[in-house]
């Protein structure tokens, strides 16, 4: 009867961690050195991979979606900036003769991939807070109470 009992409190607990979602499993996002990153647990999720652990949930997937756009513009504009205040510095660097128009254009584009960022910062938070929000527990100790006490017959 004593092992009977064992067993059974054993697959009880086994089973009620089996079917839980842990705090791994929410995204967080940190600050970081030329923007944010994101985490599930201590996994590190590029936009990718962060796109697909929200597609389970319907609207943080939409929402990460939209941000997602909004993270290829700005990187399209960024990126196109660089590439055109980079080309006539190098010039200059090199002792030709730099065309500061195209810089100046450069500097236009990388400017207006500013707003577009802070649209994705924006969406991205909403989106992570949306998935984490809609996150439940579903353990057995969470929901239940489980009280142990000594007694002449046992425990």
């Amino acid at each position: 009867m004593r092992k009977i009992t064992i067993i059974l409190a054993l697959l009880t607990v086994n089973i009620s961690f089996a079917f839980s979602q842990t705090v791994t499993d929410s995204i967080s996002m940190k600050k970081g050195f030329g923007g944010y990153q994101f985490y599930q647990g201590v996994r590190r999720l590029n936009m990718n991979r962060l796109v697909d652990a929200m597609e389970s949930n319907e609207l943080a997937y939409k929402q990460i979606l939209s941000a997602k756009s909004n993270y290829t513009a700005a990187m399209i504009l960024s990126t196109a900036g660089g590439a055109l205040v980079g080309w006539p510095l190098g010039t200059a660097i090199g002792g030709g003769k730099p065309n500061w128009t195209i810089a100046g254009v450069g500097v236009g584009l990388f400017v207006a991939s500013i707003p577009v960022s802070q649209s994705f910062n924006k969406k991205v938070k909403k989106a992570i807070n949306t998935y984490n929000g809609g996150l439940q527990t579903t353990s057995f100790w969470d929901e239940n109470e489980l009280n142990l006490s000594l007694s002449g017959n046992g425990v």
